[in-house]
């Protein structure tokens, strides 16, 4: 049976800009505004100025009560009891919820609200999942309460050099410092702003009520911020390294060979973190992880994509041609062995060899 995609509350106004809309984890979403030129415009528009995504689609759950933080240092890898509180709001955290044999089920971004108050903001594909594994592992912390909030938000990015002149000029006080979360009053709605965001470069993520976001996102698009879509949103996070799940996260991979170890603290006891201890020392059946993922530039013409073919070993999971860097890139997982940096590769990309080679993260650095 066919399911209708979901709409979010900006629909009206993606269509009205001339987005071409796909289906996207079972939502419809602007993938680029305009013709083949879009994408492309729209990432030098967030690196040289300033862009704006609609990304409601992506999911909230709420864990509050006197045992949350217990509740939430069982499910993230990270630890949860360093983010701090800091002024009405708290500080914002990457992590990743891992199975117990490490496999990964999500990557996920933790705002302390208040004392004993977390928003976790899912991928829009796990979300259910997600909610799911919070509850069933909540019945170990009676004095823990998870709450799905993914009606009660919607969720906006201002990205690019001049995101934070645009929203601040819509705010009522000085917006939180980066990696902080806080409420504000901007255009008269209170909006809860966090100092995150998904493609290397200042700005916030702004999550309001749903039925307040199309005057959120006209204040800002007034100001002078593109409208941008999921091509560019994937074009920029790849050119710096930024994971995404079902490429280059999965349940079939941990997160060290994904080169997030630095989000996991094992001695939080996390779900998974017996595995991820014995990964990190070489004490696995396998000796630790036979793969790891890198960053990769082609030498040359071409694009490799998703599921193409490493020679030796290894796949590549993410790819595209870099609007910056003017060739292709990507992440691939390849053997330990082929992993340093300067590592010369062979993709097989629909048949044809294009030789890449392995290149430090992050791909695109500002000014470089």
């Amino acid at each position: 049976m066919l399911r209708t995609p979901r709409r979010t509350p900006l629909f009206e106004r993606h269509v009205a800009a001339g987005a071409k809309m796909v289906d996207f984890a079972g939502w419809e979403m602007p993938v680029q505004y305009g013709g083949p030129p879009a994408v492309r415009q729209e990432h030098i528009a967030v690196r040289e100025a300033c862009g704006i995504f609609d990304v409601s689609h992506m999911g909230e759950i709420e864990t509050s009560g006197p045992q949350a933080l217990e509740l939430l240092q069982r499910l993230l890898s990270n630890d949860v009891a360093k983010v701090p509180l800091a002024g009405k709001g708290g500080g914002a955290q990457y992590s990743v919820l891992c199975r117990e044999d490490g496999g990964v089920l999500d990557d996920l971004f933790t705002y302390r609200l208040d004392v004993d108050r977390y928003l976790t903001v899912t991928n829009a594909a796990n979300h259910a999942r997600d909610l799911e594994w919070f509850r069933a592992h909540a019945e170990a912390f009676p004095e823990a309460q998870v709450t799905d909030r993914i009606e009660d938000w919607a969720m906006l990015a201002v990205q690019g050099p001049l995101a934070l002149e645009m929203v601040q000029a819509i705010s009522d006080s000085p917006l939180p410092a980066r990696m902080t979360a806080e409420p504000r009053r901007l255009g008269g709605d209170e909006v809860l702003v966090c100092g995150t965001g998904y493609t290397g470069e200042e700005g916030v993520e702004l999550l309001c009520p749903p039925d307040r976001a199309e005057a959120l996102w006209d204040a800002i698009v007034r100001r002078g911020a593109v409208p941008a879509g999921l091509g560019a949103r994937d074009t920029l996070r790849l050119e710096v390294c930024f994971h995404l799940y079902g490429n280059d996260l999965s349940v079939d991979r941990g997160p060290i060979e994904a080169g997030l170890g630095w989000c996991c603290k094992e001695e939080t006891g996390f779900i998974g973190s017996q595995a991820v201890a014995a990964a990190r020392a070489g004490r696995s059946v396998s000796g630790g992880p036979a793969e790891r993922l890198v960053a990769f530039a082609i030498d040359g013409p071409g694009i490799a994509r998703q599921g193409n073919r490493v020679i030796g070993g290894g796949e590549v999971t993410s790819g595209t041609l870099s609007p910056c860097l003017q060739t292709g890139i990507g992440l691939a997982y390849v053997p330990v062995e082929h992993a340093a940096t300067g590592t010369r590769l062979q993709i097989d990309v629909r048949g044809k060899m294009r030789p890449a080679v392995v290149k430090d993260k992050p791909l695109y650095r500002k000014g470089s």
